[in-house]
């Protein structure tokens, strides 16, 4: 079933649903095809349980900061000076994106602030 799974998000994906629609929708089918009206019994729980996970409630607080660490152009900055340190040696590039990636990973202490820092 997983790889049933992944087969149709990919081609819904592909002919350009939205990725929330597909991830939801698909998901809420082939659990009804896999467990029948159990599945949607059940559904309402593991709602509630992610809804009320307190380790989830800092992730938006922590891509907020990542927001605003890129809008303040701190990710430019240590980037344009990685540059001028490394840019003369063979794969400074490199070396600048992982050093800046590795204070900034270490500043937020999440993945998905640097993440959103880096990519932005």
């Amino acid at each position: 079933m997983p790889v049933v799974l992944f087969i149709v998000l990919f081609i819904c994906l592909l002919i350009g649903f939205p990725v929330a629609f597909t991830l939801g929708g698909v998901s809420i089918i082939l659990g009804y095809l896999t467990f029948g009206m159990t599945f949607f019994n059940l559904l309402p729980l593991r709602i509630w349980g992610v809804m009320t996970n307190y380790v989830l409630i800092a992730v938006p607080l922590f891509v907020y900061m990542g927001v605003m660490l890129e809008k303040s152009g701190l990710a430019e900055d240590m980037l344009e000076t990685m540059a001028l340190l490394f840019g003369r040696i063979r794969g400074g590039l490199a070396i600048s994106v992982v050093l800046v990636g590795a204070m900034l990973g270490a500043s937020t202490g999440i993945v998905g602030a640097t993440v959103v820092t880096m990519g932005l």
